[in-house]
């Protein structure tokens, strides 16, 4: 994706999640099924093998990502782009909770940034402050 379109969407995102309360309350009942992730870490394809065997968000399938997206692996921004669009697109159905990498210091010290900057060149440190200020 286009720079312009990684913001535009961090800027969508920051937006919906200003406006939910610190804790989120996710209901289950006998025929809902929620499944719930952690600690992806930038292992896209972990994101992928959860998706085909759970099948991917819907109206019908909720989410709850329990949070370190980032850092270790090589494709945090991908991750990130998948769950914020998701979070867009079913913003009941989707929860994702903050964990201790989306922090900056962390993000400085396990790659994150660094991946970043290799991703755009251009771009990188101003997506860098769009994600924290998600974050």
């Amino acid at each position: 994706l286009h720079a312009r379109y990684v913001l535009n969407l961090l800027h969508e995102t920051r937006k919906h999640l200003k406006q939910l309360p610190n804790i989120s309350h996710v209901s289950t009942c006998y025929s809902e099924e929620v499944t719930v992730c952690g600690d992806l870490h930038g292992q896209l394809d972990d994101l992928f093998l959860i998706f085909y065997k759970n099948g991917l968000p819907s109206p019908s399938k909720s989410y709850v990502f329990n949070g370190d997206f980032v850092d270790r692996g090589k494709q945090s921004l991908e991750i990130l782009v998948i769950l914020f669009t998701f979070l867009l697109i079913y913003p009941k159905e989707v929860h994702l909770n903050r964990g201790n990498h989306e922090d900056h210091m962390v993000n400085l010290r396990y790659g994150f940034r660094a991946g970043l900057s290799t991703v755009s060149r251009v771009h990188g440190k101003k997506i860098l402050r769009m994600f924290q200020n998600v974050f």
